[in-house]
């Protein structure tokens, strides 16, 4: 998501590096290659326009202080007009209300019946809800199974009555929702290939009978420019409060989510980064400039984190290590972790410069974190907690045992060593300990 676009950027901004003050000679080249680079990732050309006139005109402007150096100041000039076309602030989502409804809508293949699922599954564990998922798309074959599954997987409740009439469905999920104390409820309405009437209609339909608190369009990032013909036909027709984008994991040029806000003035709530039911995101537009720029995403990283493991548990665990007691039962402990993160890679790409070490073309093989968790496994609890005691005979057997070879098992039991090394390091005071 945006590497094209952002290495761009960082090339043109590198070029200003070493001047001494800001002109508009030694900025042109700068400008170009910024205009180029949201050019070819799909950002619309109205927005590119304003945005390079504004950069440009904001850097002639300003003086370069005794503390601030010329690529600094254009970074974060840069930076602030980024922020500015994705909305400055965060839009939350309508969480007071008793029940809140919120109605999901959008074209056919732009990954809403999931999307209905991953929210369901992000307002139960952040905001504490009790969801109930409406089966509303009675035309797209297996629509209402696909939503069945999505709630089984999550134990999430699905209200469906097959191919009943959808405002019918919506009226009678409203009272099953009194019933079994829902307090928010998810309506999963039709797509279709294209808006048209027939669509729009239905969807007017719903909104005038259940007055939902929030309509969000849920929209393909890939689709380019005409997502925001999308947006716009939607947004006539119904009163839209905001818009999802899925895909943002794949090879995505983003321009979209640069395009969205500025043009329709409807704010991105949420982004799907992941295939996973876990992977969606509150869209920060703060955090989206930087992850553009190649600052990184801490925040981000951290949020991740907190999913998996407590803070209470990241204490204790730092305390283990502090006591040179960590051993192979906490590192199969941190595998499993690690794992539950999602795919490494995607955790890798949020650091900072991330792309300018190369490291947003890292690919983490599963495979090779299943060898690792299957060569501990095989190992018995002492051994575990006592790798010292891991002789010939010994790794011999648990190679055998775990279908790998005694040279993996030889390389774990350094990458162990390696980490106590570190943790000695840690200790003594020569680097710093996250808590």
């Amino acid at each position: 998501m945006f590497e094209y676009m952002g290495d761009r950027l960082s090339k043109a901004i590198k070029n200003i590096r070493g001047m001494g003050r800001i002109t508009e000679e030694n900025i042109n080249d700068a400008i170009r290659e910024i205009r180029m680079a949201l050019l070819e990732a799909d950002v619309n050309y109205q927005v590119v326009k304003e945005f390079v006139n504004n950069v440009k005109e904001k850097a002639l402007g300003m003086d370069v202080g005794k503390n601030l150096k010329p690529d600094e100041l254009f970074i974060k000039i840069v930076k602030d007009e980024l922020i500015a076309l994705l909305g400055t602030d965060e839009a939350p989502l309508e969480t007071n209300k008793y029940p809140t409804i919120l109605m999901l809508v959008g074209l056919q293949g732009s990954g809403k019946t999931t999307t209905a699922g991953k929210l369901a599954n992000y307002l139960r564990k952040k905001e504490s809800k009790h969801p109930l998922l409406v089966a509303c798309d009675i035309y797209r074959p297996a629509a209402i199974d696909q939503l069945k599954t999505l709630g089984k997987n999550l134990n999430i409740p699905v209200f469906e009555e097959g191919k009943k009439n959808p405002v019918e469905i919506v009226k009678d999920a409203l009272e099953y929702a009194k019933n079994e104390k829902n307090d928010y409820i998810i309506i999963d309405t039709a797509g279709r290939l294209h808006i048209d009437e027939e669509l729009m209609q239905e969807l007017k339909d719903i909104e005038n009978t259940v007055h939902p608190y929030e309509i969000i369009l849920v929209i393909d990032a890939m689709m380019g420019q005409d997502a925001i013909n999308v947006i716009e036909g939607f947004n006539k027709a119904l009163n839209l409060t905001g818009c999802i984008l899925t895909k943002l994991d794949g090879n995505t040029k983003g321009g979209v989510a640069l395009s969205v806000r500025h043009l329709t003035n409807v704010p991105i709530k949420f982004v799907g980064d992941s295939e996973k039911l876990d992977g969606l995101s509150k869209f920060y537009p703060e955090r989206m400039a930087e992850r553009i720029l190649d600052m990184g995403d801490i925040m981000g990283i951290a949020e991740k984190v907190e999913d998996i493991i407590s803070e209470q548990d990241a204490k204790d665990q730092v305390k283990k290590m502090q006591s040179g007691k960590y051993d192979l039962e906490d590192f199969l402990t941190n595998l499993k972790q690690i794992k539950k993160l999602g795919p490494l890679e995607n955790i890798i790409k949020m650091l900072p410069q991330a792309r300018k070490m190369g490291l947003n073309n890292v690919q983490v093989d599963p495979k090779q974190m299943a060898h690792v968790e299957a060569i501990i496994q095989s190992m018995t609890p002492y051994e575990r907690r006592h790798p010292e005691v891991l002789k010939a005979t010994r790794k011999q057997r648990i190679a055998k045992g775990s279908g790998r070879s005694v040279e993996e098992v030889n390389r774990l039991l350094n990458q162990l060593k390696k980490k106590k090394k570190m943790m000695k390091m840690m200790q003594s005071g020569n680097m710093k300990l996250p808590f």
